[in-house]
C-alpha cells in the first residue's frame, strides 16, 4: 500500500474531529434561506421538504388499464379532439394498494368494471425499503407554471425537472418491439417545425424554479428531423448547457461528418440505444448488423467530442443476461463510456395490451437490476451501494447554496419519486482499468447527512466549501479506494461536477471548443454512473410518481410528465393526433419515404473497424435466456390470429388437452371476440 494512503487516513480522522467541532456551534442560529434569481421561492431547508407516503402497506391513486384505453379511444374518435375531461375529471382512476407479499413488493388494484390487476414492484422488499429510506424529500414546488402545467391529475407539481424531452418527430428509421411511442405505426406523421421547437424551449425557461435542465431531443428518431441541428443550436443559444439526443445511432454510424456537425452545433450527450454485446443480443430490433452500428456510432461520436450514455431497455427472458456484459463493456472502455442507463421495460405503446402471462414473464424491476449487477459482474451490494436518483437532490441543494442568490440558473436536481430511479457509481482508472464501487470508499449516507447540515446552516460560499471539504475527508476511506486515487482527485471530481470554486476544467457552455472537450477528458479518472430508470405503465401506475416527474415532455399543449405522456391516460396519442402534420400516405406523397431498417436489413457502413475492447465470452452470449412462447406484441398478435382462424373459423383444431382463451385483436371492448374451448 502506498504511504500516502496512511497519511490520508490520518487526515480523515482529523477532518472528522474538526467537522464535528464546527458543527457543534454551527447548529445554532442557522442563516435564513435566500431566494435566488432562478426562483420566486426561497431554497428549502432539509426539514422543509415534503415527502409522499412511503413504505407499505400504503394506498395510492392509480389507473385501470382497461378504462384508460376506452376513454382514450372515445376522445380520439371525436371529430374535434377535446381533452377537457382529462383536466376536469379523474378519468379511469382507481385506488391501488402497495403491499409486501412473500418478501416482495406488489401493487394490487380492483376496478368495479374490469376486475383485479396486480404487478410486482420489487423482487426484494429490503432493497426497496433501503431506497425509500434514503429519499431526501421533494424539490421546491413548481411556480409561475400555470400555462404549461395544467393536465388534471397528471399535472407536475414539484420542482423544475432535470431533463426536458422534446420529440422532434414520430418518424423512425427502425421498427422495434418494444416501442413506447409506437413509432411508424399510428397512421400519421407528427413532426415539430423549428418554430414549434423554439416556442417549447422558450416557454420551458419561463417556469420557476428555473433550473439548468438538460434538453433531450427524441422521437421517433430525432436525427431524421430536418431541424435536428438547428434545434441543438437554439437550445445552446437560450442557455441550456447540456443538450442531448436519444438515438439509435444509425445516422451517426453512417457519417462521421454528421457526428461532427452535431458536436459543433452543441450536442453534448448522445443517449444511445444499446441492448447488449453482439448482434445476437440486438437481434430483436431486426437490423442485421445493429451491434456493428452501435460500435461505429460510439467511435464517431467520441471522436467528434460527444459523450456517450448507453441506454438499455431490459426485458426479462429477452436480454436481462446483458446487464453484466454491458457493465463489463463500459469498464473495459472507460475513455469512451461514462454513463449507463438501464431502463426496465414499460409495457406501453405496441405492448399496452400485453397478455398477463407474457407480462409476468417479462417484467423486470429496479431490484432485479441491482441484483443482476452483483450476480453478473460481482460488484456492489444492492442494499448498501444503490441509492434513489433523488439523493442527487441533496448535492444540488448544496451547490445552489454555494452559487448564491445571483445565479441565473439552479443546479440540475433529480427530485423524482424513489420508486422511479436508482443508481450507483464506480471509479475507474482510465490507464490501468483498476476500479472500485464509490460507496466502498465513500460513506454516501453519512456524507449526505452532513452535507444537509451544511446546507441548512447556510453560512456562505467559502465557509460552506470548507465544511464540505472536511466532510468529504471525514467519510473517505483511502484504504478502500483505487491504488492511484488520492484526496486531491476526490476534491477535483466534486468541484468539476458542481463548479464550487470557479476553477475551469474546460467549458461546457454553447461556445465550448475542441480544447475544452479535451481538457475535460484529460481527467485520469472515470466516474462511471450506473443508473436504472423505470418508467410506469398502466399496470403499476402511481400518480405520486407522476406529480414529481423530473423528465417532462415539452409539447404543443404544455409540459407533461414522461409517464403520463407515454402511458397513463395517453397524452401522446391525443396531442400528436391533435397536431398531426399529415396522414402517412399524404406525407410520403409530398415528402417521399424515409429509409427504414427492419426485417434483417443491414445499415451500409463506410467503415467497420472500431477502436473498442470487446469481451469474447460476452460476444458468444453463453447465458442467453430461453423464454417460451411469443416474445413481442407482433408475435403475440400473429399467434392470436392463428388461434382465431383455427378455432373460430374452423380452419384447424386446437389442442384437445389444453384449454385456450382467445383475446380479441381490437382495442374496442364491444368488438372483442372471445371463445373458450
Amino acid at each position: 500500500m502506498r504511504p500516502i494512503k496512511h497519511a490520508e487516513k490520518g487526515l480523515t480522522a482529523f477532518a472528522g474531529g474538526m467537522f464535528n467541532a464546527i458543527q457543534f456551534f454551527n447548529q445554532y442560529r442557522p442563516n435564513p434561506s435566500f431566494t435566488p434569481k432562478w426562483s420566486d421561492k426561497p431554497l428549502l431547508k432539509s426539514w422543509q421538504k415534503s415527502k409522499p407516503t412511503l413504505g407499505w402497506p400504503r394506498t395510492t391513486d392509480s389507473l385501470c388499464p382497461k378504462c384508460v384505453i376506452e376513454a382514450r379511444e372515445r376522445i380520439l374518435s371525436q371529430p374535434q379532439i377535446d381533452y377537457s375531461e382529462l383536466v376536469n375529471e379523474k378519468v379511469g382512476e382507481i385506488k391501488a394498494q402497495i403491499i409486501e407479499r412473500d418478501g416482495e413488493v406488489w401493487m394490487v388494484k380492483d376496478c368495479p368494471i374490469h376486475g383485479h390487476f396486480e404487478d410486482i414492484m420489487a423482487m426484494d422488499v429490503k432493497f426497496l425499503s433501503h431506497i425509500e429510506a434514503m429519499f431526501p424529500g421533494r424539490d421546491i414546488q413548481a411556480h409561475n407554471d400555470e400555462k404549461l402545467h395544467n393536465h388534471g391529475s397528471s399535472t407536475i407539481k414539484y420542482g423544475r425537472g432535470s431533463v426536458l424531452t422534446v420529440d422532434l418527430t414520430n418518424r423512425c428509421n427502425m421498427m422495434c418491439d418494444p416501442c413506447f411511442m409506437d413509432a411508424n405505426q399510428v397512421g400519421f406523421v407528427h413532426e415539430l417545425s423549428l418554430e414549434d421547437v423554439k416556442d417549447i424551449l422558450d416557454k420551458a425557461i419561463s417556469i420557476k424554479p428555473r433550473r439548468q435542465m438538460s434538453v433531450q431531443f427524441s422521437g421517433g428518431e430525432p436525427t431524421i428531423s430536418p431541424h435536428f441541428l438547428e434545434a441543438i443550436r437554439y437550445s445552446r443559444k437560450v442557455g441550456y448547457n447540456s443538450v442531448q439526443c436519444a438515438t439509435n445511432g444509425i445516422e451517426f454510424a453512417k457519417s462521421k461528418e454528421f457526428a461532427k456537425q452535431a458536436a459543433e452545433a452543441g450536442l453534448r450527450y448522445a443517449y444511445l440505444q444499446f441492448d447488449g454485446i453482439g448482434n445476437d443480443a440486438n437481434s430483436h430490433r431486426q437490423v442485421g448488423n445493429l451491434f456493428d452500428v452501435k460500435l461505429r456510432a460510439i467511435d464517431n461520436l467520441h471522436e467528434a467530442g460527444v459523450e456517450i450514455v448507453l441506454v438499455t431497455t431490459l426485458v426479462n427472458g429477452i436480454n436481462n443476461d446483458q446487464v453484466g456484459s454491458i457493465v463489463r463493456f463500459a469498464l473495459d472502455n472507460p475513455k469512451k463510456i461514462a454513463f449507463l442507463s438501464f431502463q426496465p421495460v414499460s409495457f406501453t405503446g405496441r405492448d399496452e395490451e400485453i397478455t398477463e402471462e407474457r407480462r409476468m414473464q417479462q417484467r423486470y424491476t429496479l431490484s432485479h437490476l441491482a441484483y443482476d449487477v452483483k450476480k453478473q459482474v460481482g460488484i456492489t451490494e444492492p442494499t448498501r451501494d444503490w441509492f434513489p436518483l433523488s439523493l442527487m437532490g441533496a448535492f444540488a441543494d448544496f451547490a445552489d447554496l454555494v452559487h448564491g442568490p445571483e445565479a441565473e440558473w439552479g443546479q440540475v436536481s433529480c427530485g423524482c419519486h424513489p420508486n422511479c430511479g436508482v443508481g450507483t457509481a464506480v471509479m475507474i482508472d482510465k490507464e490501468t482499468k483498476e476500479m472500485r464501487p464509490v460507496p466502498e470508499f465513500l460513506n454516501i449516507p453519512g456524507l449526505v447527512r452532513d452535507m444537509q447540515k451544511i446546507t441548512d446552516a447556510a453560512r456562505g460560499k467559502w465557509m460552506s466549501n470548507l465544511m464540505m471539504g472536511l466532510t468529504l475527508l471525514k467519510h473517505y476511506n483511502p484504504y478502500k479506494s483505487p491504488s492511484n486515487f488520492t484526496l486531491s482527485e476526490l476534491f477535483k471530481k466534486f468541484d468539476k461536477s458542481f463548479g464550487l470554486t470557479g476553477k475551469k476544467y474546460g467549458k461546457v457552455e454553447g461556445d465550448r471548443t475542441t480544447e475544452d472537450i479535451e481538457k475535460r477528458r484529460a481527467d485520469r479518472w472515470n466516474f462511471l454512473f450506473i443508473a436504472g430508470m423505470w418508467f410506469q405503465d398502466l399496470f403499476n401506475y402511481d400518480f405520486r410518481r407522476t406529480e414529481m416527474c423530473i423528465i417532462p415532455y415539452g409539447t404543443q399543449e404544455g409540459e407533461i410528465s414522461f409517464c403520463a405522456y407515454n402511458t397513463g391516460i395517453g397524452w401522446r396519442n391525443i396531442i400528436e393526433q391533435m397536431h398531426m402534420n399529415a396522414t402517412v400516405a399524404k406525407w410520403y406523397k409530398e415528402n417521399g419515404r424515409h429509409e427504414i431498417f427492419a426485417k434483417g436489413k443491414e445499415v451500409d457502413l463506410n467503415e467497420s473497424a472500431v477502436n473498442l475492447i470487446l469481451n469474447e465470452t460476452d460476444l458468444q452470449r453463453p447465458n442467453k435466456p430461453q423464454m417460451a412462447g411469443p416474445k413481442t406484441a407482433a408475435e403475440e398478435a400473429a399467434m392470436m390470429r392463428k388461434l382465431y382462424q383455427d378455432m373460430v373459423l374452423n380452419k384447424g383444431k386446437a389442442p384437445a388437452d389444453k384449454p385456450v382463451q382467445i383475446k380479441g385483436l381490437s382495442r374496442k371492448k364491444e368488438e372483442t371476440p372471445t371463445a373458450t374451448v
